[in-house]
């Protein structure tokens, strides 16, 4: 319940967030929704009960989902157009890499002093420095667009870009099985103990190493050859992850090499594949639209994550690891398969952006 309620909030704000950000000075909506989630880390802090910390976890979801939206809407603003695709780029990186190495630091430091209030501390610290960070961010002046004639579906959710949000559903999956099934399948399946920080610590080396392999591309615009190429990477690195043990059970060096190597393709592989995708949302999108095809990318990301962790956990329930990852192995190849057969048409038959392609 504490995992899901955070993420199903984030999920219903997120859509009303990217219209708020279009329909509203964008400074100041980041700075409101930034404060908001530093402020609920002193909630975990203050939480007597489970049944308040559950509550205080379930709120923090909404500031979280407007704030991304909004954070990466700023971020785009305040890039040049000449630049844009390749700072999207290395946004997106700093996104990602949070993701991969807070839960290394988190385990590490955990291990280190028994002690959770210690990481709620170190949190609120670092969402208050970040907001203070983004204080200091110059934002040009927009034209906001208010009282449009209707309310239509496009203006939560960037109906140009649908199948792009489809076929981000599909890798969001992917990682949903994955990141929330992976510590208990290496203890019990294959047994390997403590190995989840430093699989999401080879997470992190792919994803840098996805900016020095992959800059150039998304300077020059070629956003869906960075696409193709991340999602064909990603795809060898989730099938190694259920095929090594698979083919090989006995021989421990060889599982070895499949589990932190695929964690080293996978951060590869999203590190090309996230940037491109959202750049090509932005690209099919209208200037005043950017906060909707940011919240667009960001929703299908997290229908894909919800759906990997429930229906992954049924299969595991019914089936056990190994068919939950062969089906996350199976969503993977069907989404790749989507975008060179569709999306890729898709995209190139509406993008609005002159540099992109």
């Amino acid at each position: 319940m504490v995992l899901s309620g955070y993420t199903v909030t984030a999920l219903l704000f997120r859509p009303f967030s990217g219209y708020v950000v279009d329909s509203f000075p964008r400074k100041q909506v980041l700075m409101i929704c930034f404060g908001a989630f530093a402020i609920f880390f002193a909630g975990y802090l203050a939480a007597s009960t489970l049944l308040i910390f559950t509550i205080v976890r379930t709120l923090h979801g909404g500031p979280f989902g407007a704030l991304t939206v909004s954070n990466s809407t700023v971020a785009i603003d305040v890039l040049p157009s000449s630049r844009r695709t390749e700072g999207i780029g290395y946004y997106g990186l700093s996104n990602n890499l949070a993701m991969a190495i807070a839960p290394t630091i988190g385990i590490f430091l955990y291990q280190l002093t028994d002690s959770f209030e210690l990481l709620f501390w170190i949190a609120l610290i670092t969402a208050m420095a970040g907001w203070m960070v983004d204080a200091t961010v110059s934002v040009p002046e927009k034209e906001i667009v208010r009282n449009r004639s209707k309310i239509s579906l496009d203006r939560f959710f960037l109906m140009r870009g649908w199948l792009l949000g489809a076929n981000m559903v599909a890798f969001g999956f992917c990682f949903g099985v994955l990141s929330n099934y992976l510590a208990i399948y290496g203890k019990e399946t294959l047994g390997i103990t403590g190995g989840t920080g430093s699989y999401f610590m080879l997470c992190s080396i792919g994803l840098m190493l996805s900016r020095l392999q992959g800059s150039r591309a998304l300077k020059a615009g070629r956003l869906t050859h960075n696409a193709g190429e991340g999602m064909v990477i990603s795809l060898v690195g989730y099938t190694l992850f259920i095929l090594m043990p698979t083919l090989m059970p006995h021989n421990m060096t060889a599982i070895l090499i499949g589990y932190y190597g695929s964690a080293l393709l996978i951060g590869l592989g999203n590190g090309h594949m996230w940037p491109a995708f959202q750049n090509m949302t932005i690209s099919v999108a209208q200037n005043n639209q950017r906060g909707t095809a940011n919240s667009t990318i960001l929703i299908s990301w997290d229908i894909g994550m919800g759906l990997g962790i429930l229906l992954g956990g049924i299969i595991v329930e019914h089936a056990g690891y190994g068919a939950a990852f062969w089906a996350m192995a199976a969503v993977n190849f069907i989404g790749v398969a989507t975008y060179f057969l569709a999306t890729k048409s898709f995209f190139l038959n509406r993008n609005l952006n002159p540099t992109a392609r």
